[in-house]
């Protein structure tokens, strides 16, 4: 990455207000600031709006950084800000998107480190690395369970020629993750439909099949979520369901259309077999049977760029 290539920070955003700010205040503490900050509000009801008015007038890096705020009409989940985000970075001219949630906090060397680290995969393994991601730690600096990219067989390649801090990935979270213009161009955006959850992990592997990603390991990203634990099946209740359904849809979608009727069958029995053995209550099971059908028929098309957005 030369000096001239520009890095827009995307971050998605829906009544966080309090996290939001965490978010910018880390990103103004950037030892190498990115040049474009875009905040994609996606139809906040708290004060979200009006906090993002008056930082957009007193924004005291406007002589470095270029900042936009988009301003959704409607949310559109995690899945859908992304996009928006992403697309925007790109008419913006933006070379590279650096996207990340409203409850990630990046340490002050995470972009700097993530760009390093990028550079040296590229310099080993040719032009077409797709991302890099950042190392993603909870806030008391353990490891954030739910968010560790899925490695490659031979995940320590780039180690074993001295880079100690890079690891061969195909898979991460949008928590914090670098993505080249040309994987946009090439490769599309996230799956707006999906809402929320496994949107990126669909759209890092859709982008690693030719080359794998890397995860920097001294880019690190603190996750400050709930409670600092992985997300199985068994865990569906009244207050989470909502959200399961989406992952049941989106990833029962992905393993038929993508991968084909064997691995959905696997899915399919996987998810059964987890929620029997987590006891999750009837009634919601048999949501998650509905949403399993549902995906047979949901299947999303990819929505590039350089194109007019897909209505």
């Amino acid at each position: 990455m030369t000096k001239k290539n520009k890095v827009a920070a995307v971050v998605v955003t829906f009544n966080r207000l309090e996290k939001l700010k965490n978010v910018l205040h880390s990103l103004e503490s950037q030892t190498r600031l990115p040049d474009q900050l875009i905040v994609v509000d996606n139809a906040s009801t708290d004060d979200t709006a009006e906090y993002l008015e008056e930082y957009k007038r007193n924004f005291s890096l406007a002589d470095s950084i270029d900042l936009v705020v988009v301003t959704l009409p409607e949310n559109v989940g995690g899945a859908g800000g992304f996009s928006a985000g992403m697309r925007k970075s790109y008419e913006l001219g933006a070379d590279f998107a650096w996207i990340f949630d409203d409850d990630g906090y990046p340490e002050p060397q995470a972009l700097e480190k993530l760009v390093e680290g990028y550079d040296a995969a590229v310099s080993e393994l040719g032009p077409d690395v797709p991302f890099a991601c950042s190392m993603v730690d909870y806030i008391d600096g353990t490891i954030s369970e739910m968010n560790n990219p899925i490695t490659t067989w031979d995940w320590g390649r780039l180690q074993a020629k001295g880079h100690t801090n890079l690891v061969l990935v195909n898979r991460c979270s949008f928590v914090s993750v670098l993505v080249p213009r040309w994987v946009m161009e090439a490769y599309g955006l996230p799956y707006k439909e999906y809402f929320i959850w496994f949107d990126d992990a669909e759209y890092t592997l859709r982008i690693s099949k030719a080359c794998p990603g890397v995860e920097v390991t001294d880019s690190v990203v603190l996750h400050d979520m709930g409670e600092n634990k992985g997300v199985n099946f068994s865990m569906i209740d009244e207050k989470n369901a909502w959200k399961f359904s989406y992952g049941v849809r989106n990833e029962g979608s992905y393993r038929l259309h993508h991968q084909g009727i064997l691995h959905f069958v696997l899915f399919c029995g996987n998810v059964w077999n987890q929620m029997r053995h987590g006891n999750v209550d009837r009634r919601l099971r048999r949501t998650m049977y509905k949403q399993m059908l549902k995906s047979i028929r949901f299947n999303p098309q990819i929505d590039f760029p350089q194109n007019k957005p897909v209505i």
